[in-house]
């Protein structure tokens, strides 16, 4: 025993890596190694005779184990030095240039509108983008007749065969949020609501989803000059210059007396100048709030009275930013947000810089 011990023992720590210690483990302690081999013949002596070498034969074994793991550990920790000597790296290097992600226009101009209408007080709410048949159309007093609930404007989702409830649809505006706002909080109340809106159209100023905001505000002494004075400082925050804007009256069943918002601009080379020059644009379109409008949210129409307003927030992006087409917001071209993209470290004011 004591020849085989100092025999193996002088092995192990001449083991010059882990793959040749691995080697000569298996050779002594491997189904067919020479300890093993010598543990089975335990099995062919007598009683006496394994009372005496099972003990030892037990404790070679032990003290080879503890040997192979003590080498092992100091075999690794040679080899992390030899890595740590030869793989050195200078961490005071520059960095190996990393092309940086930017921020969509449809995202920045959302947050340049809430930044700006946070700045006078307003809310932000959100709701469902599929909504019910009666907070998309029935609490906004939109007869059955009404073009926006033809097929061929709204998306309806469809319903199981024998199921005659009204189908859900996918939101056609973010009015219903305001409903669903003045349910919850009652008057008064000032809120805007962006998001994702869809409609059954698709060209050069139209997309089936597209992005939407909406402006709400309710009290007892509210009326058109008020409307006028939000719209007016918005977009002159918003555009960073002075914006006159032009009321015509029209026509929403949502709201009464209803008016189409036109700002002031002008064409330069086929390019819009908002803010200057004798021509204007047609941005949104607002009003008052209908009283049934407001009965339907669960809001006194004889004591409470507010406007409301609603624009596309990818319309007024392409204005602000000279983009031409709104379809290529959708498109996922990363040259084309390379382009127009924004740097995640430019954070909106309320200014919009």
């Amino acid at each position: 025993m004591d020849d085989l011990r100092e025999e193996y023992l002088k092995l192990i720590a001449e083991a010059g890596d882990e793959s040749g210690l691995e080697a000569l483990r298996v050779q002594i302690l491997g189904k067919k190694g020479e300890l093993s081999l010598r543990m089975r013949e335990l099995g062919g002596m007598t009683p006496e005779e394994r009372q005496t070498a099972g003990p030892k034969l037990n404790a070679l074994k032990d003290e080879i184990n503890s040997a192979f793991a003590s080498r092992k550990a100091g075999l690794a920790d040679a080899a992390l030095e030899n890595r740590l000597r030869d793989e050195w790296l200078d961490v005071t290097l520059p960095p190996r240039a990393r092309r940086e992600g930017s921020i969509h226009p449809v995202s920045q101009v959302t947050e340049e509108v809430t930044a700006i209408f946070a700045d006078m007080g307003f809310a932000v709410a959100e709701g469902p983008q599929i909504e019910t048949d009666f907070y998309n159309f029935d609490a906004l007093n939109m007869p059955a007749n009404h073009p926006a609930r033809a097929e061929m404007d709204t998306f309806y989702m469809s319903r199981r065969e024998g199921d005659n409830r009204p189908p859900h649809v996918l939101r056609t505006h973010t009015s219903p949020v305001q409903i669903r706002s003045m349910e919850a909080q009652g008057a008064p109340i000032r809120v805007i609501a962006p998001g994702r809106v869809y409609r059954a159209d698709y060209d050069q100023t139209h997309t089936p989803m597209f992005h939407q905001v909406e402006g709400l505000a309710v009290d007892r002494d509210i009326d058109m000059a008020n409307l006028k004075w939000t719209l007016e400082e918005f977009f002159s925050a918003f555009f960073g210059t002075r914006v006159e804007t032009r009321f015509r009256a029209s026509h929403f069943p949502f709201t009464e007396p209803s008016a189409e918002v036109d700002i002031q601009c002008s064409w330069d080379g086929g390019q819009v100048r908002v803010g200057e020059g004798d021509d204007w644009l047609e941005v949104l379109g607002s009003g008052m709030v209908h009283p049934k409008v407001l009965r339907a949210a669960g809001v006194d129409p004889a004591e409470w009275r507010g406007f409301a307003f609603g624009m596309g927030i990818d319309r007024i992006a392409m204005l602000k930013y000279g983009i031409p087409d709104l379809r290529a917001f959708f498109d996922s071209d990363l040259r084309w947000l390379r382009h127009y993209g924004f740097s995640p470290l430019d954070r909106p004011t309320v200014h919009a810089g």
